[in-house]
């Protein structure tokens, strides 16, 4: 289930269907759409864990006004899964805090 129109991004331009990695895990999604869509619709509901409580958070707002579904993108945290587009290769792993999740 994906939605067409995005209240802050627009109407959702459906691309082809693109491969990006999810903590290691290969994953699909289509081109275009927002990282948190793609997630949302393979059953992917943490997007982070607070780091304080360790809570685990997901989509919240939707429309990059929290930071609920915030992840490290390509490297780089605290991105707004919710409006930034997928892009084929894309390397998303769920934010601890605020980085990746300490070796153990």
């Amino acid at each position: 289930m994906r939605i067409d129109t995005h209240p802050i991004i627009g109407r959702i331009e459906k691309g082809r269907m693109v491969e990006f990695e999810l903590d290691g895990m290969k994953m699909n999604g289509y081109e275009g759409e927002p990282i948190a869509m793609a997630l949302k619709a393979a059953g992917i509901q943490i997007h982070r864990y607070t780091s304080k409580q360790h809570e685990p958070r997901g989509i919240f707002c939707a429309i990059g006004r929290c930071t609920d579904c915030v992840m490290i993108v390509d490297g780089k945290p605290n991105i707004r899964t919710c409006v930034t587009p997928l892009k084929e290769g894309m390397k998303v792993q769920t934010q601890y805090g605020v980085s990746a999740k300490p070796e153990e």
